[in-house]
């Protein structure tokens, strides 16, 4: 090459001096360059085309809680049966590890018993709503609930009543009911209206999971305190032989016993202070 440069640079100057020799020269590098190959050019390649970036479409995610967790469903409802009656309850959730959980539940019921010679013809009604903050303190099905029961109705109510000539016993006196004016009357036992309480189970009406169903399972209490009972008795008794028959109202020895009664009953239902609750329910997370 650097001889086709001199012969070109000589022609310029004096083409007519060395007309041949340039020539011959030129077909013989010629010649060679043939032989060696390919001249390799250095020029660069050409940029490819900057392939075309699809647009970024933003998708909606469900919100998350701490730490980015998934946070669940906003509403389950369940079904559920317990010593308070046949209930219903919804949840929704407060962070990942809490829901507020609401019911109601309901029951009726009657029976009648003798006691100390009176017959009691009894109707239990269960009428209540309950709150409770369920803790999943593992994000499970297991939780801890602290709550109250609020008793718009819970309540035992009665008749009293004692035949004529039957013989029974108040406090620790015995009588006999009056032929005339048989003994009879109410009675009632009552409980607090706001009771704290305290649960654990298993179960989440809104489980944090795809799964829909669940059968939360619990056991524990309501303190409800010591229950009220309330007697009332209106007629004649007698003695125990069936004399001196007087009227019940006017007599302040009767009366006492009435009391005593009263306390007995709510010594045999001391063991409600602490009412125990096992609920098996049924719920759906939507």
């Amino acid at each position: 090459m650097r001889r086709l440069a001199f012969c070109a640079a000589v022609s310029i100057a004096s083409f007519s001096l060395f007309p041949s020799h340039c020539a011959a020269r030129l077909d013989s590098d010629t010649a060679v360059s043939n032989e060696a190959g390919p001249t390799v050019s250095t020029t660069q390649p050409a940029t490819s085309p900057t392939p075309a970036v699809a647009p970024v479409v933003a998708v909606a995610t469900p919100p998350a809680g701490k730490g980015g967790q998934v946070m669940p469903a906003r509403f389950g409802m369940a079904v559920k049966v317990s010593p308070l009656g046949l209930g219903i309850e919804a949840a929704t959730p407060l962070t990942y590890h809490t829901n507020l959980r609401v019911g109601a539940n309901a029951f009726s019921y009657s029976h009648g018993f003798n006691e100390s010679g009176v017959n009691y013809n009894a109707n239990l009604n269960l009428r209540s709503v309950e709150s409770h903050l369920d803790w999943f303190p593992f994000a499970g099905a297991f939780h801890l609930s602290p709550g109250a029961l609020f008793n718009y109705g819970n309540q035992v109510t009665g008749n009293a009543s004692v035949g004529g000539g039957q013989a029974f016993t108040l406090g620790s006196t015995k009588y006999v009911s009056g032929s005339t004016s048989p003994i009879s009357g109410t009675g009632k036992i009552g409980f607090n209206k706001i009771a704290p309480s305290f649960l654990l189970g298993w179960g989440n009406l809104l489980p944090r999971s795809p799964k829909h169903f669940t059968v939360p399972f619990e056991f524990g209490a309501v303190f409800e305190g010591m229950p009220k009972a309330t007697l009332s008795l209106a007629g004649s008794a007698c003695s125990s032989s069936g004399a001196n028959c007087q009227n019940i109202g006017n007599d302040s020895s009767f009366q006492n016993n009435v009391i005593a009664q009263q306390n007995k009953l709510n010594n045999d239902m001391s063991f409600l202070k602490a009412y125990p609750v096992i609920s098996l329910g049924f719920g759906y997370k939507f």
